[in-house]
């Protein structure tokens, strides 16, 4: 898999970092001596922004690093940091913020995934993720809204790539009991589930509402795994109004590895996830089809 650029400036902004560490600087001070803010250099370090080759030499003047060598691969990592992404073309629709999550993903080895709402963002079908994105964008007009499900549909050609990444995915009971889109359209969906669920490279389980009151009721979040061993886990937290990006934090993130694992333990073995889907399918059979503009319908108890 060639590395893009979401990366490239991730690794570049942790070498950086340490090498500031090493050298006994203090951000702020590195930022007065590059004239910029130190939210600024912050953002460098934390890979969320491109370093300019300006402050790029000046860092490496600062921190000695006069090695021909080392200072070639910095370099090359910023000049590869300031590519666009194929998301870029939808910069107009893109959420604040997303498209460091979506160039994450796209760059990430194995992805662990739990969520308490809807399904996992990788694993939904067009029409499951026009009624859910509809209701998290309420403002947003139909075009706007089929971009999104069309950057949504995009980003799971990851699962298709040679090799694909790995996906462990965790959802709670209540997201394939909850009537998205209609009968109809969770019943594809949840077909769907069991479809991915046969491929080497995916794994979906269930936790299911016997095991009560649980860790994983705090709500859902995504852990990226890289492919190289000195880069740090990525997490996503999620939350109602804003999602937050866990990076360069590794004991924070170690954390949310340790909660999946645990969600791991609680949740049904993935050989029963068919026998699940199929018991909810069975009642959405009988099912009345949604009525023409709805949206959702209430859960398959």
């Amino acid at each position: 898999m060639t590395t893009g650029p979401t990366v490239r400036r991730r690794r570049l902004g942790t070498e950086l970092r340490k090498l500031r560490e090493s050298n006994g600087y203090k951000l702020e001070e590195v930022a007065a001596q590059l004239g910029v803010a130190p939210s600024t250099l912050s953002r460098i370090e934390t890979g969320k922004a491109p370093t300019k080759s300006a402050y790029l030499n000046q860092m490496l003047e600062m921190y000695g690093v006069i090695e021909p060598g080392q200072r070639q691969v910095l370099v090359d990592m910023a000049r590869e940091g300031h590519r666009k992404g194929w998301w870029a073309a939808y910069d107009d629709v893109l959420p604040s913020g997303f498209d460091i999550y979506v160039g994450l993903e796209a760059e990430t080895a194995a992805v662990r995934g739990y969520e308490i709402s809807v399904v996992h963002g990788l694993l939904q079908t067009p029409d499951y993720a026009r009624a859910v994105l509809r209701e998290m964008f309420p403002r947003h007009g139909l075009e706007q809204i089929d971009r999104l499900v069309d950057l949504r549909i995009e980003r799971q050609r990851r699962l298709d790539d040679d090799p694909p990444i790995d996906l462990w995915a965790i959802l709670d009971e209540a997201v394939i009991r909850r009537v998205v889109g209609g009968p109809d359209v969770m019943r594809a969906q949840l077909q769907r589930l069991k479809d991915l669920n046969k491929r080497p490279n995916v794994s979906i389980r269930i936790a299911r509402f016997n095991i009560g009151a649980y860790v994983g009721m705090k709500g859902g979040f995504t852990v990226f795994e890289f492919p190289y061993e000195d880069d740090d886990y990525a997490v996503l937290i999620e939350y109602t109004h804003r999602d937050i990006l866990v990076q360069n934090n590794p004991e924070e993130a170690a954390g949310f590895v340790e909660t999946f694992y645990e969600l791991e333990s609680l949740a049904s073995p993935a050989t029963e996830t068919d026998e699940i889907l199929d018991e909810i399918l069975a009642k959405l059979a009988g099912s009345e089809p949604a009525k023409k503009g709805a949206v959702g319908a209430p859960a398959v108890s």
